[in-house]
């Protein structure tokens, strides 16, 4: 197998920057709401455990089922950049939903359509990521586009908990003050970003057929289940934050717990990115799983704030490894004009798997304990390893 290039970050396309920046710009404004959200819902509104795992459960899941059509949309259009601009406008113009928001019927509905707006976005810009990347750069591309998601997914918490501070813990005022990074993360993909040509078509055709999910092949679809029981491995990150409150810890001070998951996810989210063109996909991805089992463990044990803060850091460690990765390998095995189609089943199939994992989660942690929720993830984990190390799926040759 080839080696890339040393200095891949000077090779980089301007657009993979663009949207890596766009994507930043939007993760600060989402995590400044969404690393309070589950102690706004417990707190301010009174909601239960189960109630903060269906909404987060439905949220995650209707925006990857939503990339489907998005990603399917792309295809049939041949262009990206649209999608994709829609999908950040409406992530924009839903944030002061949240600020408003009297009840949880309110919220759920600012959640459903924030994610709809997230769904609309991910597979055409996950696409264009795959169509602006050189191929030998692939993987490279796709963790550096992370790793700037991720540094907006950890300044967001920062913000929020350095906010809270000042405003003696007014939510809705920090919620308010999330609109303008959202707004400038619309202007700059507007504006920022050309899209590259791709060849006339002289008809447009449907890409959901019969004979296009044959194109897919099975390579594909063994991608695509991996994917599916690795999400139900990993529910949502709103089980950390509450896992920190039990700890204790000041709620203004609540968020710093995903500012130490996402610092770490940024952190390595690129090397494990450009890592991921030199080495076997299937072993960086059973030594991701690994990691989120010992994760899993880890806080499992307590809520001290010094345990949860471990398991936390090695949740973020195992983030870095696999989310990067996984685009890679939907890429390497999907025909280039099928690469939306293909993001789109597959976040669909990682969607209903998202819902039951995140329903799951909050129905062991009202019912029983929170240890048993972390439990039931390791257990997952150890089940996704097994099906990797069976996966026939062979990795291509990069040529620089």
């Amino acid at each position: 197998m080839n080696m890339p290039p040393r200095h891949a970050l000077r090779q980089m396309p301007s657009g993979i920057w663009v949207l890596g920046c766009v994507s930043l710009l939007m993760d600060i404004s989402s995590e400044m709401i969404h690393s309070l959200l589950p102690l706004f819902m417990v707190t301010t509104l009174g909601a239960g455990t189960i109630a903060v795992g269906i909404v987060e459960g439905l949220a995650e899941s209707l925006a990857l089922v939503v990339k489907v059509f998005s990603g399917t949309l792309s295809d049939y259009l041949g262009r990206r950049k649209g999608l994709a601009l829609c999908g950040y406008a409406l992530g924009a113009v839903t944030k002061p939903l949240f600020a408003m928001a009297p009840d949880i019927g309110t919220l759920l509905t600012a959640r459903l359509l924030d994610r709809v707006g997230k769904g609309v976005r991910g597979a055409p810009r996950d696409a264009l990521v795959a169509d602006i990347a050189p191929t030998h750069l692939r993987g490279a591309a796709f963790g550096l586009r992370q790793s700037l998601d991720t540094v907006g997914a950890f300044l967001g918490p920062l913000l929020a908990v350095g906010l809270m501070l000042l405003w003696a813990d007014d939510f809705r005022a920090v919620f308010w003050v999330a609109v303008i990074p959202g707004m400038m993360a619309v202007l700059l993909l507007l504006f920022g970003i050309q899209e590259p040509e791709t060849r006339p078509t002289t008809q447009r055709t449907n890409p959901i057929t019969q004979d296009n999910f044959a194109r897919l092949g099975s390579a594909y679809w063994w991608v695509v289940g991996i994917g599916s029981l690795f999400t139900l491995a990993r529910f949502s990150e709103a089980f950390l934050v509450l896992r920190a409150q039990q700890g204790g810890i000041p709620i203004a001070f609540i968020p710093l717990v995903m500012v130490a998951m996402n610092l770490v996810y940024a952190s390595s989210a690129y090397p494990f990115g450009k890592l991921s063109d030199r080495m076997s996909h299937k072993a960086l991805l059973a030594g991701g799983l690994l990691v989120l089992v010992v994760a899993d463990l880890v806080l499992a044990m307590n809520d001290h704030w010094s345990v949860v803060l471990g398991g936390v850091a090695l949740w973020g460690v195992h983030m870095g490894m696999t989310q990067g990765l996984l685009a890679t390998m939907v890429a390497d095995v999907a025909p280039a004009d099928l690469r939306g189609t293909a993001y789109g089943c597959f976040n669909l199939a990682c969607g209903l798997a998202m819902l039951v994992a995140s329903v799951l989660a909050g129905f062991l942690w009202d019912r029983f304990d929170a240890s048993f929720t972390f439990y039931a993830g390791a257990l997952f984990s150890l089940l996704a390893i097994i099906g990797t190390l069976f996966c026939p799926v062979t990795q291509p040759q990069r040529t620089g």
